[in-house]
């Protein structure tokens, strides 16, 4: 692929061929942690072949509404840090839990708000955990809030987007 810029036609912003496949890869990245919050109640990086006691007895959260909330998510990430942005997401309540933590756990807030959810193998199946499920399956107890404040804000550390798809995150991701 050649490094062209990519012109929408609505909008002076143009992006290279990198930019679209990190951006890609923000995506995709969201969309796994989402369905896996949903779905996985263990064995976060399909490191062995699924089977039924990974995957949760009682599912909550929608996944109809995680990619758009990802991509939406995904680009204002992106003009926050290209234009120097201070700003502040707000998500109502409903069913996109699980795209609102997804990011949150990538850019790093979530795991500021709880330490024990590290960016990690294990802080991944942490999360998973915890959403949606019974305090007596979960990595922590007791019972606490599950939204972190999702706050994308200039002065902050940046959103880190991962250069890597989904299907490749377990080589960054080592469990601990």
């Amino acid at each position: 692929m050649s490094n062209a810029r990519q012109e929408h036609p609505d909008s002076s912003t143009t992006l290279t061929d990198e930019e679209l496949r990190t951006l890609d890869a923000h995506w995709r990245a969201a969309n796994y942690l989402a369905v896996g919050q949903i779905y996985l109640l263990s064995n976060p990086l399909l490191t062995e072949p699924l089977r039924p006691e990974h995957v949760k007895p009682r599912l909550l959260g929608h996944w109809g509404t995680s990619p758009g909330l990802n991509l939406v998510h995904t680009h204002l990430n992106r003009i926050i840090k290209e234009r120097g942005q201070d700003a502040l997401c707000v998500w109502g309540p409903g069913h996109g839990g699980p795209a609102v933590l997804a990011n949150a756990w990538l850019e790093g807030s979530y795991s500021q708000t709880y330490p024990d959810v590290t960016r990690d193998a294990v802080g991944m199946e942490r999360l998973f955990r915890q959403f949606s499920f019974p305090a007596e399956y979960r990595a922590t107890s007791p019972r606490r809030p599950l939204a972190p404040s999702m706050r994308a804000v200039n002065s902050a550390t940046p959103c880190p987007t991962p250069t890597a798809p989904p299907s490749t995150i377990r080589s960054s991701l080592s469990p601990v």
